[in-house]
């Protein structure tokens, strides 16, 4: 509702001095109130972008984008007549390109290569939108013609919602042709086709400009037809055109246009400092928003302690809930925290309207964009000098001779290319496996392999497990997973090439531990051009792949048992990230080792006089022992026996052993003789004389056993 609009015409009411004028002014004003501007058309764009594909990366068919109101489906053919013929560039014949194709960027990419020329080869794609829209307008980039190897031929037709296909070649005003696109027919359809060269990939004069304007189209359909008239073998990386996005109006749909800023209360902080970030949504739009939702996922190196403003703000979601926010209204949210980045390290925040209710005039919630007004992003320097970290000594955490090296070089440790999961046997530990996977993207180069792409700054022959990955967004890992047989004391190895680059990739490392099931969190130490907070490294500065510049060392100096190593992006990434690689190095062992300790307790139970209340050790009384075994090491311990001797002035109750994992669970019977299944279960206990032997086949790390047993003071 469009309150300016309606304060105007009270305004030119109060101008009439008649009653029956005033009253249609009145009536003007009630029907600009009935009239709300959502019902007037309004523009959107089908961003190819949204397909959340990657460069080059194919358009399965019967994918979809979601602009405004509508969704755009698209699906895919070959139409093979001499054929056969296959994609150029990605995995299919269309696929999405980040980069320009004429004067447009993140456009379809259609490719091929035709080993031989038949003039009903094509490939055709149909674009459906869930209902109609008026007002389309894309624009089909570098149509054009080079001789052999190449000549372009495409068709465009378009379907009004009854079902039946149109040619635009009937409707002229519908098109425009660049200087080296003409017109022909192509398969006993009307198109149009390259007349000459539109040069590079940059050149215009080989677009198709489209507008449908007042049409009402439901369904476009565009037939790529290949190497038209060319002799021999037209084929080659030259065959291509690009597809922009769709623009498009839709009517009877509510509004809003929200714009987001954030802002940062300090942009030199000191480490452990207290700083703010400000957020300010504005809706510029016509109409109010309800329960819009802002994602601010809070980078490391700033520690979350409170926020104060309008609605509220969850670090379980990152979400900034904003529960209403009317026309021309701002609302504001402040978050406070501690500066925990080390000194010379720059973070940047990025902020980005989540979710709204209304469809945004300029702007689609959560689509990871940096440059529409629904985003935003605040940054800090810490103050001080930016310096590598120093490893801790891992020879002073375990002693040489107690540790084994697993080496990428050694001989016979190999890794298949593409292969996700191996297993190799180390000496003093037994077999470890690596076990990789992804939540999206894909692995690339040859990737997982054993080689030298990275070397850290080590010599050029030194092998490393590489992994070259190409995410679709942020929010996507791989994730290695090493699990040894049996616990380690401590461990040390270093991870290659994490650093930055701009509007292409922000490497992310986290690394955590398990030691029978508990986490242990592991030391790392950075590079020249990353920074470290707890358990998490982020490249924030470009390193080359035979350099140290982007090391991170981890070492964990606690028992540890299975390690999880997860590789993704910081905030700081581009929506979509380019390619980007990871090296782990070889990895040192500190040898498994067993620490047994043996603690001896006692309780009076009961004496004659006092029974079980407050009894005494006094003549007639009976005293339970426990003995706890325990295991603190981080090897399993075998053929475990423990002896104790009975004192002289008490006497052993028969049959009254018990064993358990603790003094408090021991429950299972133990017979006084050393045979039996007794002796197996998985303790055993047995007396002779005054002596009584405990037992146990084996205690793994951070097990025990108990046995408890009584004794009557004499």
């Amino acid at each position: 509702m469009n309150v300016g609009i309606v304060s105007q015409g009270s305004d030119q009411c109060s101008l009439r001095l008649r009653i029956a004028q005033t009253l249609l002014c009145a009536l003007a004003a009630v029907f600009l109130l009935l009239s709300p501007t959502n019902a007037m058309a309004q523009t959107f764009t089908a961003d190819w972008t949204n397909l959340g594909l990657g460069s080059f990366q194919g358009v399965p068919s019967g994918a979809s984008v979601t602009a405004g109101p509508r969704t755009v489906t698209i699906t895919h053919q070959q139409i093979t007549d001499g054929g056969p013929f296959t994609n150029n560039y990605g995995t299919e014949m269309v696929n999405y390109f980040n980069g320009t194709i004429g004067s447009q960027t993140g456009t379809l990419l259609y490719t091929m290569d035709n080993d031989t020329f038949d003039p009903d080869d094509r490939f055709e794609t149909i674009y459906a939108f869930d209902a109609s829209v008026t007002n389309l307008a894309f624009v089909l980039d570098h149509v054009d013609r080079a001789g052999n190897p190449h000549h372009d031929g495409v068709t465009i037709e378009y379907d009004t919602g009854g079902g039946t296909w149109l040619n635009i070649r009937s409707v002229p005003a519908t098109f425009s042709l660049g200087s080296v696109v003409g017109t022909t027919t192509l398969s006993g359809v009307q198109g149009f086709h390259g007349t000459g060269s539109a040069g590079n990939q940059f050149g215009t004069n080989g677009n198709i400009s489209v507008d449908f304007g007042a049409t009402s189209v439901q369904r476009v359909r565009i037939t790529y037809h290949f190497g038209q008239n060319e002799p021999g073998d037209p084929s080659g990386p030259t065959q291509y055109m690009g597809l922009s996005d769709f623009t498009f109006q839709a009517a009877g749909t509510p509004l809003s246009d929200l714009s987001l800023t954030k802002t940062v209360s300090n942009t030199a902080p000191v480490t452990g400092s207290t700083i703010n970030y400000t957020l300010n949504l504005t809706n510029g739009g016509p109409v109010a928003e309800t329960n819009v939702q802002v994602e601010d996922i809070l980078p490391a190196g700033f520690s979350f302690t409170g926020s104060s403003g309008f609605g509220s703000y969850s670090t379980g979601t990152n979400l900034w809930t904003v529960p209403s926010i009317a026309s021309g209204q701002t609302r504001s949210i402040t978050l406070t925290g501690t500066v925990t980045a080390p000194a010379g390290v720059t973070i940047t925040n990025f902020a980005e309207v989540f979710s709204q209710t209304n469809f945004d005039t300029d702007s689609t919630p959560g689509n990871g964009s940096t440059n529409e007004d629904d985003d935003d992003s605040a940054s800090f320097t810490v103050q001080g000098t930016r310096t590598a970290g120093t490893a801790p000594n891992f020879n002073s955490i375990c002693p040489i001779v107690n540790q084994t090296l697993f080496d990428w070089n050694a001989a016979g440790v190999t890794w298949a290319s593409g292969t996700l999961n191996n297993s190799y046997t180390v000496a003093n530990i037994g077999i470890i496996n690596f076990a990789l996977s992804n939540t999206g993207g894909t692995y690339d180069d040859g990737s997982p392999e054993d080689n030298n792409n990275n070397t850290g700054g080590l010599a050029a022959t030194e092998q490393s497990l590489y992994q070259n990955l190409q995410f679709d967004n942020r929010s996507q890992v791989a994730t290695t997973v090493l699990t040894l047989p049996t616990a380690v004391p401590s461990l040390q190895f270093t991870v290659f090439d994490i650093d930055f680059a701009a509007n292409d990739f922000a490497d992310k490392l986290t690394v955590t531990g398990s030691f029978n099931g508990t986490t242990v969190l592991p030391t790392l130490t950075n590079g020249v051009v990353n920074y470290v907070v707890g358990n998490v490294a982020i490249g924030d500065g470009g390193s080359n792949s035979d350099s140290a510049n982007g090391n991170v060392v981890v070492t964990f100096s606690s028992p540890v048992d299975t390690i999880t190593i997860e590789y993704g992006n910081a905030a700081t990434a581009p929506a979509n990230p380019d390619g980007q690689a990871i090296s782990i190095h070889d990895i040192n062992f500190c040898n498994p080792a067993t620490t047994l300790s043996v603690t001896k307790i006692s309780s009076v139970i009961s004496d004659p006089v006092n029974g079980a209340t407050d009894p005494k050790s006094i003549p007639g009384a009976t005293i339970q022992y426990c003995i706890l075994i325990s295991n603190a090491g981080s090897a399993t311990a075998s053929s475990i026996s423990a002896t104790d001797n009975i004192p002289g002035n008490v006497t052993y109750t028969a049959a009254s052993m018990q064993s358990g994992s603790n003094c408090g669970s021991a429950a299972t019977a133990e017979d006084d003789d050393a045979t039996g299944a007794d002796e197996s279960d998985p303790f055993g206990a047995s007396i002779s004389g005054t002596t009584l032997t405990a037992t146990a086949a084996s205690l793994g790390p951070a097990e025990a056993f108990a046995l408890t047993f009584q004794v009557t003071v004499d």
